[in-house]
């Protein structure tokens, strides 16, 4: 019979969202006439941009004629979109080449799928608490994950430890779940330390769009030296409302080599070309169509229209927050907003207080690890009436704790 791969063995059985919506179908059916408001799963609600969707109606109609048809595209995406996708970082002037663009169908299968660039016996570096995702990939395939502890003291953004090593080193800015910003200076420290130990960072900027401060790196490659060092993922999900589209992009500089054990340098671009090549056929050219609207002056603007809603959301949690004298984390420049649950209740208890008693979900900190066992994390990504009602359901509810 096969050998299993027992790593599986490792991981917990029940991914973080599943075991939420287990929870919540399971109390819906129990009490089918209860409203209940979702702020746990980071989903978007609004609908797609004007322009988004008519690049999609474009796409589709050529599809349908001999002569604009197309069939397999290029691995690495097409060139309208790598390019429309340089230009968009010259807007916040940081130069990365279309050669170094990679389009995917998301930043999620990106940050998992990169690990098989990487032998086993590498050591991972992520952040507690930490998007899930991270931690399962490597630990499905065998590697040793360490964990560098963020916590309030730190504001949840750890900083390079010169007496721990690490190989390959996670870092999520604005983060996930925290809604934690890196600043320039903090980033050059980790871009430093990654070069003194010949690491590779993998830097998830999924959330770069909701930056406003041009203080804020919105890419590692900001940083001087980071294109010898880093590799870059982000996401059309929460920038343009693709979660059900799908399309996200990953950039791996030509200047990323790594010494192999024969002593020759091996680039990682040119490793993740041929992985992409033999692994993936491709994102959907209709999707490309969509995604490179995104990129134009007015699909640009069509977008921020619906980050500001998402804000404003972000700023009526907020101030809820505040009024009950609740610490928290980010919002700001964030969807998330990260905080402690009253008392220091453990958050899966707060959980299902919230759920059994006010009807709102969120999504308990102990799900991203251990650092979080105390914490509680709502998105702002639903519309306006239900953050609203939410809010006043909890603020009635922390009055009561």
């Amino acid at each position: 019979m096969p050998r299993l791969n027992e790593n599986y063995l490792n991981i917990k059985e029940s991914y973080l969202f599943a075991e939420i919506a287990n929870r919540v179908n399971a109390y819906s059916k129990a009490n089918p006439d209860k409203k209940v408001i979702r702020l746990g799963i980071g989903d978007v609600t609004l609908p797609l941009t004007e322009d988004v969707i008519a690049a999609l109606h474009e796409g589709v109609d050529e599809q349908g004629k001999a002569e604009t048809f197309r069939g397999y595209g290029p691995e690495q995406g097409h060139e309208f979109l790598r390019n429309a996708i340089s230009d968009y970082y010259k807007s916040y002037n940081v130069d990365v080449d279309p050669g170094e663009i990679f389009i995917s169908d998301g930043a999620k299968s990106d940050t998992g799928n990169i690990t098989e660039l990487f032998a086993s016996d590498n050591t991972i570096l992520v952040p507690d608490p930490v998007y899930p995702v991270y931690v399962d990939t490597n630990i499905m395939s065998g590697k040793n994950v360490t964990y560098m502890s963020g916590n309030a003291e730190n504001n949840f953004l750890p900083m390079p430890d010169d007496s721990v090593h690490a190989d390959v080193i996670y870092i999520c800015s604005p983060n996930n779940p925290t809604g934690a910003v890196y600043n320039k200076e903090q980033l050059e420290k980790w871009v430093e330390y990654a070069l003194k130990n010949d690491a590779v960072i993998l830097f998830d900027a999924a959330y770069e769009a909701f930056i406003t401060d041009p203080s804020l790196p919105r890419s590692i490659f900001a940083i001087e030296g980071a294109k010898k060092c880093a590799i870059e993922f982000c996401s059309l999900s929460k920038t343009a409302g693709f979660t059900g589209t799908r399309c996200g992009y990953t950039v791996v500089p030509k200047d990323l080599k790594f010494k192999n054990s024969r002593g020759d340098d091996m680039s990682l671009n040119a490793m993740w070309l041929r992985r992409q090549s033999t692994k993936f056929n491709g994102t959907s050219y209709i999707v490309q169509k969509g995604a490179a609207a995104v990129f134009t002056k007015e699909g640009m603007e069509q977008c921020q229209k619906n980050l500001s809603y998402y804000k404003e959301n972000a700023k009526i949690i907020s101030e809820t927050l505040d009024k009950h004298n609740i610490r928290y984390f980010g919002g700001a420049h964030s969807p998330y907003i990260w905080f402690e649950c009253p008392n220091q209740m453990d958050s899966w208890d707060f959980f299902d207080i919230l759920l059994n008693k006010v009807q709102v979900v969120g999504t308990p900190g102990a799900g991203f690890g251990e650092n979080g066992k105390c914490f509680f994390r709502l998105t702002s990504f639903g519309s306006h009436e239900n953050t609203k009602e939410a809010m006043e359901r909890i603020g009635k509810l922390l009055e009561t704790l």
